[in-house]
């Protein structure tokens, strides 16, 4: 499966809105022009979110990132499965990922919940293969799990030194795709701003502050909307320029892609101009 070294994350790709999917459909095709390896739609997607843009083109592979194994069977998610790869083949990646407790009813403990659902993926009907799966990895465990069971892992709201520490834990092989907040935006007022108000709803989420306080942020760094310095380590954000210098920051630091992850003040925009600058400032080229 071909990813290339960057995608781009956006829940604006996977509109419930029918009125909506055609400008959706516009934007992946134009993200293929620009040489975006991959599309992960955002959100807690689900398969069917990915065939509007597998129909519209005709090379870039298409992700969820990440279907909530809480909302569906493994059942019934394997056979959306293998009649999308069967119609796409090669072209379609399932995302996983276990989700938070205040989300969900009846949550339970996440990594056991991952395994029996990889459990009941593998003894499906049609099963879904481990190089077709990926899970979103965020401690050591869900990341052992997914260099053993799965391509690789999709971490979300991240810095580079989890991205080391993660490639640590992979190794060599399996896949690495962090997701990246990019905010074009160089006055640090507006984008620091923009960026507290993305991440608000995330700083209410156990499983990714345990997480920023795995890497070293303190309570206070996640109170008030989160500090300059919590803001500054986990968005992408300035001049073209710099977030080219930051989306280094996760290759050098073995990221296999940077998936970017525009934010906007609409959580369902299609920031298609940032795309476009992004893709020109990145050296992105489509195969020919």
């Amino acid at each position: 499966m071909a990813l290339g070294r960057v995608g781009v994350w956006s829940t604006g790709l996977r509109p419930e809105d029918r009125s909506a999917l055609e400008a959706a459909r516009a934007a992946a095709v134009e993200l293929e022009q620009l040489g975006y390896g991959a599309i992960w739609l955002g959100g807690s997607p689900d398969v069917r979110h990915a065939t509007p843009i597998l129909e519209a083109t005709s090379r870039i592979t298409v992700a969820t990132g990440i279907l909530n194994i809480w909302s569906d069977t493994a059942d019934a998610v394997a056979a959306r499965h293998a009649a999308l790869v069967a119609a796409y083949p090669g072209r379609f990646l399932l995302g996983l990922g276990a989700s938070h407790a205040p989300l969900v009813e009846n949550y339970r403990k996440p990594y056991s919940a991952m395994v029996a659902y990889l459990d009941a993926l593998d003894a499906a009907v049609r099963p879904v293969p481990p190089h077709e799966r990926v899970l979103a990895a965020l401690g050591p465990r869900m990341l052992e799990l997914a260099r053993d069971r799965a391509l690789g892992a999709h971490p979300y709201l991240v810095t580079p030194e989890h991205t080391a520490s993660a490639r640590e834990i992979l190794g060599a092989g399996p896949l690495l795709a962090p997701e990246v907040k990019v905010v074009v935006e160089t006055d640090p007022v507006r984008a620091r701003a923009r960026a507290r108000k993305h991440l608000a709803v995330y700083l209410g989420l156990p499983n990714y502050t345990a997480n920023l306080l795995r890497l070293g942020f303190t309570d206070d760094d996640l109170t008030d909307g989160g500090s300059d310095r919590l803001i500054d380590h986990t968005f992408a954000w300035g001049s073209l320029e710099t977030i080219t210098k930051r989306v280094a920051e996760f290759q050098d630091a073995g990221a296999d892609q940077v998936v970017l992850h525009v934010v906007t003040d609409e959580r369902f925009d299609l920031p298609r101009r940032e795309w476009r600058e992004l893709a020109t400032v990145l050296g992105l080229t489509a195969p020919s």
